[in-house]
Formats: C-alpha cells, sequence, structure tokens
C-alpha cells in the first residue's frame, strides 16, 4: 500500500481462532483436575463451563461470577426432567441439580439478571433480552464461518457454516463433551460430513496451528470498516431523531467521514502496518510474509509466555522454525514457510504427496495442521523404487499429533513430505549447509540477509542453495516480461518488446530511486537489442541481483587465521583492494526537505537573497534560490534559501534615520534555509518542487511550497563497517591492511578477507567452513576421474564443471563433506600443474610482509560476504557545542538532536574513585549546565584567555526551587557562613553572548545545527 507516499506492509496477524476449546488443570488443594470449556467467539461475550473439585458444573457469562449451569440451562427453556433425560449417566450434572432450587424459565431468567447486573431492578422481558442479545443475536454475537466450523469439528454436530450464532443445542452438545472430559471417556458419537463418526475426547493445545489462524489484510481492513460504519450508522440515527423531515436528504444524513477516518487510523497508526522494508528485495518479500501474534486482539509481548513463543511439531511446513527476531518479539513473529498457503478459514496448509497402499502417488493435498493429525508423513529424502514404492518395508515417518517420529510398516504411511526445504522460510532456505548450523546462528544469518546493502555491482554467490532465482523474482524487483516476443529496442530506463501477437509493449525501469531505507533502488537492462525473450523471463536486474538470482553480497577469498591479534573477537581484517576496485562500495540516497509557510509575521520566502550570507556560499544555487542537479554538497552548505519574517522591534531614531536613508530591509527577516546536516555530504542527483498555487493541494495547511531536494553519495567500504556471512557469523572491519601485506597462496594470489578461526567451534556454525570449501571448488573448476565411491549421488553433469561454476546445495540436502573433500581432490591444477588446496581444505600461506610461510595450513576459499545496513558513517558523531534542553539547560542526546555524550552516575564513580576533582567539576559545570559558564568559557577560548572558575550549575537550582516548591527554606551559604544570591543568570549569558555575536536560543532548528 502507499500511504502518504511511502510504501507500508500490512503484516497478517496470528490470532486464536474463534471455536470451542476444552482444558485440563490440576487442582492445588486436592488431587482433582479441574475441567473447563470455552466458547470463544469472533465477536461477543465468551461462554465458559468449569467443574471444579466438588464436581459441580459451573458457568460464566462473559467473565463475570460463576454460577450454576443447571440454572443457565433451565434459562433457556430446558425442565429439570430434561436436563435429566439429555445428560443421563452424568453424575457432576444430577449433583449439580440436586443444589439447584430454581424451578421456573422465568426465575433461572430473573436470577441470571441479578448475577450479571447487581443493584438493578429485574424486568423479566430485559431478563430474556439479555440472554438473547449476548449469544442468540447475529448483531451482538459472531462465531464467524471458521468458529462454526471449529464447533462442529470439536462437538461433532453438523450445521450449515453460515449459523453464525450459538443454539441451544450447540450449549448442550459443550456441556455433555465437558462432563464425558470430565468423567473420563475417550471417544463419543456425533456426525461428521453428514456421516456418523467417534469423536475423540481430549482436551485442546491453544498453541497448534490447527486453533491458530491467519487474519490476512482484508480481513484487518474489513473490520475497521465495520467499526467505521456503525459510528456512521450512530451518527446517522441521532441525525435522523433530530431533523425535520421535509428537510432530509441523504447528503444531510449520512457522513461518511468515521468511515475515511477509521480506514486512514489502521493504515497511519495501526501495530500492523509497518513501514516497508526495502533494504533489498528479500527484506521487502520477507516483510510481506511475516506473521504477527502482536497486535489489536492479539497478544502483547509482556504477557507472551514461553509456550506461545516456542516452536510446536505443528509449525511444520507452516511456519519457520528459524527466522524470528532476536529480542523481545523472539516467537511471536515469525515467517510463512516456503510451501505454505492460506484457506479460506484462515488456517495455514502445507503440501504433503499422497501415498497409498506404500506407494508415492503424484497427487498433492494441501493439509491444516488438524487435518494431517490423522496421518502419518515420511520426510521427503526417504528412499523409494523406480514404481514410487518405498524401498524399505519400515520408514521412518512421524505421527501427525505431534508425536514422535519412529518406524511404521510402509503400508500404514499416509503422506510423504513434498519438499526437504518445505519447513524453513525463504531467507533460511538461501543459507547453504543449514543442516550443519546450529539453530541460534542460523537464525542471525536469516535475519542478516535481510539487512544487506544492495552493492554498486552486484554478484550472486558461488555456492547458492537453488532458490535464489525464485526469491528474486516473487520479491517483484527484477522486471520480468508479460508477454513473448523480441527486444525492439533498449535504452537505460526504457525496453520495447515486439510481441508475437502483434504491437509492442514498453517497460519502463526505475533509475537511482530512493527506497525507504535509503538505500538506491536501480534497475539495470539485461537484454539486447534482437533478443527472443519468452514470457516470464528476466528483462532487467533489480536492486541486489544479477540476472535474476539474488545477490545480496559478493564472493571473497577467505583465510581463517589469525593476524597479530587484530581480527581478536568477530574483528575482521580486509584487503586494500576491496577499497580501491569497488567491490563493496554501495550508494545512499538522503532526502531533504523545506516548506515555505504562512507565519504569524508574513510569509517565508524561498530565495537566493540571503541577509549576511556570503556570494561564496551561493555559488550553486540557481536564481530561485535552489541548489543545482551536480552539485558536490558538503555539511553546512545551503541547500534551499529560505527567510523568515522576523518580529519588529523598536528601533531607535539613529537606526530610523539609517534605515531611511539605506533602505535596509535585511534586519526584518532571518536566515532560515535549509542547510546539510552535520557528517552528511554527496552529489545532489535530483530536485522535486511543490507549489500550492499550481493545485499541488497535497501540501497541508499552511505550506504555500514544498521543496524536496536528493543527495546521493557512494560509500566505500570502511573501518567500523559490519560485514557477515550466512551463517550468522558477523563482525566488525578492525583493519584495512595494504594488499602487499595481506597473506598470499603459492601462487602469489592474496586473500581478500582474515576471519578468526576461533569464531567457528564455540558458536557451532560450521556451514561456513563447507561453504568455503565448496566456494574454492566452484571457483576453480574441477573433473571427476573415473567412478569413485563418494561420487555416487554426484548427478552426471556434474562430473566435470569450468572455473567459476555456480552450484547449488539445497537446505536439508545438501553436498556430503566426502564429496566435497572428493571434490577438492578432482579441481583444475593451475599453469604449474598443481593444486593450492588438498582434500584436508588448507593450504600453505605466505606472510606479505616477510614473505615466509606461516608455520601451519590454513584453510582458504571463496565465502559470501554481504555488507550490512549498519555504516559506520551513520553512526559516527561528535558535538562541541550545541543545542541545550529547555528545562534542565543540560546538551540533550543521540546524533538526531546532535546531542553529546551522557556522563552518567556511575562515570562519576569512577572519576570521583581516581580524585579527579577538576575534570569532574568541568564535566558537570561548563561542559553541560552552568550557562553563565560556558558562554564565558567560550568566550576565553575565542580571545586566547584563561578559563575562569565554573558557577553554579542549573539543576542545582532546579533542585531548589523544588525543594522550595515544598515549603522548605532551603539557601546556600558560601565557606565564610554568608548566603549565596542566586540570581537568574540568563541575562547576563545573554548580554555576553550577544557581545560575542552568538545565538544561544534554546530552540533547536534542524536547519541551523551551527547556532552557537
Amino acid at each position: 500500500f502507499i500511504i502518504n507516499g511511502t510504501e507500508r506492509v500490512v503484516v497478517s496477524q496470528l490470532v486464536r481462532s474463534p471455536g470451542v476449546y476444552f482444558d485440563k488443570v490440576a487442582d492445588k488443594t486436592s488431587d482433582k483436575d479441574i475441567v473447563s470449556a470455552r466458547v470463544i467467539p469472533s465477536r461477543g461475550a465468551w461462554l465458559e463451563f468449569e467443574i471444579d473439585k466438588r464436581d459441580q458444573v459451573g458457568v460464566r457469562i462473559d467473565r463475570k461470577r460463576k454460577q450454576s449451569v443447571t440454572v443457565f440451562l433451565k434459562a433457556l427453556g430446558l425442565t429439570s426432567e430434561d436436563i435429566l433425560t439429555e445428560f443421563a449417566g452424568f453424575d457432576s450434572i444430577a449433583e449439580t441439580l440436586s443444589k439447584d432450587t430454581i424451578l421456573t424459565k422465568e426465575d433461572a431468567l430473573r436470577d441470571i439478571y441479578r448475577k450479571l447486573r447487581p443493584g438493578e431492578q429485574v424486568a423479566a422481558e430485559a431478563a430474556r433480552a439479555l440472554l438473547d442479545n449476548f449469544y442468540f443475536s447475529p448483531k451482538r454475537y459472531d462465531l464467524a464461518k471458521v468458529g462454526r466450523y471449529k464447533l462442529n469439528q470439536k462437538l461433532g454436530i453438523d450445521k450449515p457454516l453460515t449459523d453464525s450464532v450459538l443454539t441451544v443445542a450447540d450449549i448442550v452438545a459443550t456441556i455433555k463433551y465437558l462432563v464425558a472430559l470430565h468423567r473420563g471417556d475417550k471417544t463419543f458419537e456425533g456426525v461428521r460430513a453428514g456421516k456418523p463418526a467417534d469423536i475423540r475426547i481430549d482436551v485442546d493445545d491453544i498453541d497448534n496451528f490447527g486453533n491458530r489462524r491467519i487474519r490476512a489484510v482484508g480481513e484487518l481492513i474489513q473490520n475497521q470498516v465495520r467499526t467505521g460504519l456503525s459510528r456512521m450508522e450512530r451518527v446517522v440515527r441521532e441525525r435522523m431523531t433530530t431533523q425535520d423531515i421535509e428537510a432530509i436528504t441523504p447528503q444531510t444524513l449520512i457522513n461518511v467521514r468515521p468511515v475515511v477516518a477509521a480506514i486512514k487510523e489502521f493504515f497511519g497508526t495501526s501495530q500492523l502496518s509497518q513501514f516497508m522494508d526495502q533494504n533489498n528485495p528479500l527484506a521487502g518479500l520477507t516483510h510481506k510474509r511475516t506473521l504477527s501474534a502482536l497486535g489489536p486482539g492479539g497478544l502483547s509481548r509482556e504477557r507472551a509466555g514461553v509456550e506461545v513463543r516456542d516452536v510446536h511439531p505443528s509449525h511444520y511446513g507452516r511456519m519457520c522454525p528459524i527466522e524470528t527476531p532476536e529480542g523481545p518479539n523472539i516467537g511471536l513473529i515469525g515467517r510463512m514457510a516456503t510451501f505454505g498457503r492460506i484457506n479460506a478459514f484462515g488456517f495455514i496448509e502445507t503440501p504433503y504427496r499422497k501415498v497409498v497402499a506404500g506407494r508415492v502417488t503424484e497427487q498433492i493435498d494441501y493439509l491444516t495442521a488438524s487435518e494431517e493429525n490423522e496421518f502419518r508423513v515420511a520426510p521427503a529424502s526417504t528412499p523409494l523404487n523406480a514404481d514410487g514404492t518405498f524401498s524399505q518395508d519400515r520408514v521412518l515417518a512421524r505421527r501427525g499429533d505431534g508425536g514422535e517420529v519412529d518406524l511404521f510398516p510402509a503400508d500404514e504411511i499416509g503422506y510423504m513430505d513434498v519438499s526437504p526445504r518445505q519447513m524453513v522460510s525463504v531467507a533460511t532456505s538461501l543459507i547453504p549447509f543449514l543442516e550443519h548450523d546450529d539453530a541460534n546462528r542460523a537464525l542471525m544469518g536469516a535475519n542478516m540477509q535481510r539487512q544487506a546493502v544492495p552493492l554498486v555491482r552486484s554478484e550472486s554467490p558461488v555456492v547458492g542453495t537453488g532458490m535464489e532465482g525464485f526469491a528474486a523474482i516473487d520479491a517483484g524487483d527484477v522486471v520480468t516480461a508479460q508477454k513473448s516476443g523480441v527486444v525492439l529496442e533498449v535504452s537505460a530506463d526504457v525496453v520495447t518488446i515486439q510481441l508475437d501477437e502483434g504491437g509492442t509493449q514498453d517497460y519502463f525501469l526505475r533509475k537511482f530511486d530512493r527506497s525507504n531505507q535509503g538505500t538506491s533502488y536501480n534497475q539495470r537492462v539485461v537484454v539486447s537489442a534482437g533478443e527472443r525473450i519468452e514470457a516470464g523471463e528476466v528483462i532487467a536486474d533489480g536492486p541486489a541481483t544479477e540476472n535474476g538470482e539474488l545477490a545480496l553480497g559478493k564472493n571473497l577469498l577467505v583465510a581463517f587465521m589469525t593476524w597479530e591479534g587484530h581480527n581478536f573477537e568477530d574483528a575482521i581484517i580486509l584487503s586494500q583492494d576491496l577499497v580501491k576496485d569497488d567491490p563493496l562500495s554501495s550508494i545512499h540516497i538522503e532526502e531533504y526537505e523545506v516548506d515555505a509557510r504562512d507565519t504569524k509575521l508574513g510569509k517565508e520566502e524561498i530565495t537566493r537573497d540571503l541577509p549576511n550570507v556570503s556570494p561564496d556560499l551561493l555559488k550553486d544555487l540557481d536564481e530561485r534560490g535552489i541548489i543545482r542537479i551536480g552539485a558536490e554538497v558538503r555539511p553546512g552548505d545551503i541547500l534551499v534559501g529560505k527567510v523568515t519574517p522576523k518580529g519588529e522591534t523598536e528601533l531607535s531614531a539613529e537606526e530610523r534615520l539609517l534605515r531611511a536613508i539605506f533602505n535596509e530591509k535585511s534586519r526584518e527577516v532571518r536566515d532560515t534555509s535549509l542547510k546539510v546536516p552535520h557528517g552528511e555530504q554527496g552529489t545532489i542527483i535530483a530536485v522535486k518542487e511543490f507549489n500550492a498555487e499550481e493545485g499541488d493541494d497535497e501540501l497541508g495547511s499552511g505550506v504555500n511550497r514544498r521543496v524536496v531536494v536528493y543527495i546521493a553519495q557512494k560509500r566505500k567500504i570502511t573501518e567500523g563497517d559490519k560485514l557477515a556471512g550466512r551463517h550468522g557469523n558477523k563482525g566488525v572491519i578492525a583493519k584495512i591492511l595494504p594488499v602487499e601485506d595481506m597473506p598470499f597462496l603459492r601462487d602469489g594470489t592474496p586473500v581478500d578477507v582474515i576471519l578468526n578461526p576461533l569464531g567457528i567451534p564455540g558458536r557451532m556454525n560450521f556451514g561456513q567452513v563447507l561453504e568455503t570449501h565448496l566456494g574454492w571448488i566452484a571457483k576453480q573448476g574441477w573433473k571427476v576421474e573415473g567412478t569413485p565411491e563418494w561420487a555416487a549421488q554426484l548427478p552426471k553433469a556434474a562430473f566435470e564443471a569450468a572455473p567459476n561454476t555456480k552450484v547449488a546445495t539445497p537446505v536439508f540436502d545438501g553436498a556430503f563433506e566426502e564429496e566435497i573433500a572428493g571434490l577438492l581432490d578432482s579441481t583444475n591444477p593451475t599453469r604449474d600443474g598443481d593444486r593450492l588446496i588438498d582434500r584436508s581444505g588448507k593450504t600453505t600461506l605466505f606472510d606479505g610482509r616477510s614473505g615466509e610461510p606461516f608455520p601451519a595450513p590454513i584453510s582458504v576459499g571463496y565465502m559470501y560476504i554481504l555488507k550490512l545496513h549498519h555504516l559506520v558513517d551513520d553512526k559516527i558523531h561528535a558535538r562541541s557545542t550545541g543545542p541545550y534542553s529547555m528545562i534542565t539547560q543540560q546538551p540533550l542526546g543521540g546524533k538526531a538532536q546532535f546531542g553529546g555524550q551522557r556522563f552518567g552516575e556511575m562515570e562519576v564513580w569512577a572519576l570521583e574513585a581516581y580524585g579527579a576533582a577538576y575534570a569532574l567539576q568541568e564535566l558537570l559545570t561548563i561542559k553541560s549546565d552552568d550557562i553563565l559558564g560556558r558562554v564565558k568559557v567560550y568566550e576565553a577560548i575565542v580571545k586566547g584567555e584563561n578559563i575562569q572558575e565554573p558557577g553554579i550549575p542549573e539543576s542545582f537550582k532546579v533542585l531548589m526551587k523544588e525543594m522550595q516548591s515544598l515549603c522548605l527554606n532551603v539557601e546556600v551559604l558560601s565557606a565564610d557562613g554568608t548566603a549565596v544570591n542566586l540570581r537568574d543568570t540568563d541575562d547576563d549569558a545573554f548580554r555576553a553572548a550577544e557581545e560575542l555575536g552568538i545565538n544561544i536560543s534554546t530552540r533547536f532548528e534542524t536547519s541551523s545545527i551551527d547556532e552557537i
């Protein structure tokens, strides 16, 4: 969705499905179980039943006080005889009935009304209406189709799905199930799909995906429209009663504002409507496939326990067990598994191959978690014969009801998995050798792929998993042909295709647009004129894609070794070549906007004519006062000149005379130009201008003109940037070495990256080592001689490969260790006829500084490395003076506010421990909130004098004022016992500041950071 000009995603919500739930909890005081049932509607009041330790059956209506269930049944119109015949043989109901003194339906209704609305007069009509409204009126109560479906399934009844309210039969069936569960029955007679069937009696697991459903976008918006319409209805009803019948028109009656407001509010402020993550194609795709248990009608972070967050057997093939955030949301936010889909009721289904009498068919059935319970499911890797029968008599399979994995006879198997990557999400299925990684690290790997920044030149991984093409195309960032044809002409931003069916079709490309995250969104043509294109083929790559494959990082030559301790604790050492040749450079685009508004004192103006600004600063502005495209800008440069009217001050006679003579206007306006903020620089690539007069009406009230400026910068890799592999192996660049100092191979090739080998054993993400070896093999190319044992599983086509071949090792179905060792022995030799790396995967490296070999062999190979969005340029920050907080007069905090570094309580203790009194006094006074002192210090530094004694900090005065407000007479005494007068020093400070020409107003405007 595009809301207010930004792309947003509405995340699907995971909620508990409406239906009936049974539960058993052991009682703390006795050895009995307390059995309860809850009927939860899609909207309306809950209905809860409970059998306590005295075997009394109670009912709670709308979460109020507990009552006897027999009173409730009598209120619904059953007599005592009806109850006894209906529940014959159940002692708990007979027991409850014997304690019940109410006889007629009227009394029962009155009793219920008394308990629900205590202290009110009871009319028989009101009492009847109360129950009707609670459970039997479609206006107030709605089970929804899914609720009715779950109710039918659980209670073994056969009502049409359109019955969205409860019936007496439903309530009786629920109580029957409850007392049967209490008695310990295993099954009872019911109806399924119109046929009699034995219904299993069991408690429910609320975390099972059979009991949790997805509320997708449509349903979430529908709920908003419903509330909007009901508000509108209220307004219409009110107006109908108040307005004159003759004068009524539909326009006067109906006000659509509540509906519009409800929809706007949902998209603008709902927890489920999120700013789209556009770091790279994978991030966008994953964001759209996200499932969240948070949000309105869901859970909250604080209340969610461990059980809800945990991985459940029913997640298999429905929600990924790996990809979830670290931190407070762990387990509450998940991603859909690769093959999952959502059915009409909102339950997630996953595909299985049907097995008939021990033979796997080509038929594929999508099953929900509750349907899967009935079957035994074999894994996708089960060996089969040519005719589709299982090659073994007993097959390893899992029982559908979350049971253990066990060996079962082949004819008992009902289904078989479709694919080994069925259980994981898209991002997780892009990790090669996932099966060799610890789950916690795989989680980081999956999450960090979404933070990879698109590089200037994308390069798809040498070692992939075969999912790269699907991910890139399904993300929608590559341009694919809708119809077949021949490419007619190609330019940088449009491709024209002559269609087979006649006519032409133009595909327009986005060039250097800014994504939501400030990365560059650029599409590049991959076809040439005259080329034949089939429907669905890739015409142009998007950001972070190469030839229609996802390409998040770069294949770099890595060595696992220590180097002078510079890669201690996950630090990374890079070669200078990676800075020089730009393989890890990325383009970032920032947008800055300025509005010219109407103020109380007059209109703001966008102009080149700025007061007290040297012509040197205006050299790149055009006659409108807006910077030209292509200008190089640095911090503090003017992007858009703007002046704001100043309040007229009383002028002295002399000044009035000078004004009259020179017609001097410059004192009436102040310069509020848009400037480049601290730490930002780059090239102007676009300027957009909006005018209220020209009908750009969405500017908002009081805004006459808006100018938006786009600045692009190329960021080379540098110390402090964060790099990561796909296995959760992340680190920060600590040193960039000259290429001649890097360790090199026997043939003189210097390595690109040095990683610390200690990052592997404790983290247990061994997949990165296998990826490194396989990356080396793929880069060198290989040729297998004969048919060795280890190559039995290799496809015939893979016995020989040219250098730089791309290889895929699918998740849970990848290359084996002996295959990798065998291929290392079969790699193509160098010109000298030797192999640099043998089956150990290690080789001798030479020190670039001395040329001496390192004492032990070192693992070397190609790893796919991503540059993450945590860039040092966005984090580095320094301040000398700047804005201060209004109340405490202390500097603000944070880079965005151009704040200072907090010197907190514990830091004060540290300096106290060293007795560094003067350093401490400076920090707490003149560097913080001693207003007069800090101005005086500035003055002394400017004039080159000695710095004076610090004064009294503002926060001390605030403390005194607070104590005085509590009626405590506090005064400050000097060393000799005389009272010190704490005047407000503001006037002195402002006087001193004015003499120095410093503006120390506490209002902090982004356009002028360098105020002090």
